[in-house]
């Protein structure tokens, strides 16, 4: 390995995504022509470890081929899809829930050095989007599908845009879904003086203006992502580079 480093072919040069000190107690490290791959997986009580293969791209992309039993055809989940495939019990917090293999024990892939493309990715795309002075992204509600009550998802940053984008395409999402808050079915629904409210730089009781409500950018669409709208996104922002 050139460098002592997991390198990418980008071109005529190459790219250095890891070190080999980095990775070096990582179960099943492969390195690919774009990509470093690594042995992953995500521990239910009721199921018990549901295992998979974590590829990270220089992009920031991350990609799980699941491995759960030998005829699962799940081959491109995010971390979030993945979390949810294996049948994890608690809020969606990926980050912390997905875990690599490091020197034979499960460490939270928060703690390893394989979100570093990711979070800079992120940081990049939330920074270019302010300094531009582009929309923002206000409040949006989606509706439990059990107790019928409107709940909360903040859009400030690409993470949350993505919670928000896969909740709203779950056609049985419910409270007990939602990634970040602890809801309830139980629990009261905002009052509508309050849901007024939704974060519009521009006024604070805005129903919607060139502000607040964004058609589509690089925070709220995803490329990993099979629906049509971010499909469509995708594809008009390759046709104009």
């Amino acid at each position: 390995m050139a460098n002592g480093a997991v390198e990418r072919e980008s071109g005529g040069g190459s790219a250095m995504l890891f070190s080999e000190d980095e990775l070096r107690e990582m179960s099943g490290v492969k390195s690919g022509e774009e990509f470093v791959e690594v042995t992953c997986g995500c521990t239910s009580h009721r199921y018990g470890d549901a295992v998979g293969r974590l590829r990270v791209f220089l992009n920031g992309d991350l990609e799980i081929a699941c491995e759960c039993t030998p005829g699962c055809q799940e081959d491109k989940l995010t971390p979030a899809a993945f979390e949810k495939h294996s049948g994890r019990e608690t809020a969606r917090k990926w980050k912390n829930n997905v875990w690599i293999m490091v020197n034979g024990e499960k460490v939270p892939l928060a703690k390893t050095v394989l979100l570093k493309y990711y979070n800079q990715a992120s940081k990049n795309a939330n920074g270019s989007h302010k300094s531009s002075g582009k929309v923002c992204h206000r409040d949006e509600f989606i509706r439990c599908t059990k107790c019928n009550k409107d709940r909360r998802f903040r859009l400030r940053s690409k993470e949350e845009c993505r919670e928000h984008h896969d909740a709203s395409l779950d056609e049985n999402w419910k409270c007990s879904d939602h990634p970040y808050d602890r809801i309830k079915c139980d629990n009261d629904e905002e009052r509508a003086s309050r849901r007024m409210y939704r974060g519009c730089s521009r006024s604070p009781t805005c129903k919607g203006c060139t502000s607040c409500v964004c058609f589509g950018c690089e925070i709220c669409r995803f490329t990993d992502c099979s629906c049509q709208t971010c499909r469509d996104f995708t594809s008009n922002a390759r046709a104009q580079v």
